[in-house]
């Protein structure tokens, strides 16, 4: 490389560090940190119930959210809820049974009856139904 190239090359990387380089501020999107799995419910025998993986979302007032996947974990077994994230904590039913609310774009939206040993979850209707 010729004398004045490398000289250029300096100058523009010390310009770049200089005190108009542009730098993430606190809250951008650049580098959001993963939340860590969170204990959320505990029930007969030893189950409980996780939130593991995490979405970012936005809502239709272009507010940013997190939701979560549930995870179900007892004797050492962990078994994911398919495709049923939520902004809301499940609630346990009965001993085999929880109650989860699909979540979309930061809106909670139809609630599904999770079977605990499966983690099948199935869609309830108008009423609480399955």
């Amino acid at each position: 490389m010729r004398r004045s190239s490398a000289w250029h090359v300096a100058l523009a990387a010390l310009l770049a560090c200089g005190p108009n380089a542009q730098t993430p501020a606190a809250g951008d999107s650049v580098a959001h940190t993963p939340p860590t799995d969170s204990l959320v419910l505990t029930g007969a025998a030893g189950v409980e119930i996780w939130l593991t993986l995490a979405r970012r979302s936005t809502g239709a007032d272009g507010e940013e959210c997190v939701e979560r996947g549930l995870e179900i974990r007892q004797d050492g077994r962990r078994v994911q809820v398919p495709l049923l994230y939520t902004g809301s904590p499940p609630v346990l039913l009965n001993d085999s049974t929880m109650r989860a609310t699909l979540w979309t774009h930061c809106a909670p939206g139809d609630s599904y009856r999770v079977d605990l040993r499966s983690g099948h979850p199935v869609r309830e209707r108008a009423g609480g139904a399955p």
